[in-house]
């Protein structure tokens, strides 16, 4: 599996799937499987039983992991969904670039 050019606290927008067009911010990534958490995307019901932190058992409405492929990362001067490329800064460091716009990020 590659790197992933997601990151967590990065926003995002869902290219494919039942929530297509949706955008949100990345919760976690989880790069040997190939799949983010995006906040408010592919929410799923999950039934919960009652344990000493959670008092009441019930059904919870959870974001799902999803595809890493099926999302675009979102460029914060363009505002747009994008693809990313890499390059390096003055210091030597190595960036994310907006493939639209060229802006680091």
């Amino acid at each position: 599996m590659p790197k992933m050019t997601v990151r967590k606290g990065d926003t995002v927008e869902v290219l494919a799937g039942k929530d297509k067009g949706a955008r949100g911010e990345v919760i976690r990534a989880l790069p040997s499987e190939g799949k983010v958490v995006v906040r408010d995307v592919a929410v799923v019901k999950k039934a919960v039983r009652p344990n000493p932190l959670r008092t009441e058992g019930g059904i919870v409405p959870q974001e799902s992991p999803i595809d890493v492929s099926n999302v675009a990362l979102v460029c914060p001067s363009c505002d747009k969904a994008t693809r990313v490329g890499h390059a390096t800064d003055e210091s030597g460091k190595k960036v994310r670039v907006c493939k639209k716009c060229g802006a680091q990020f």
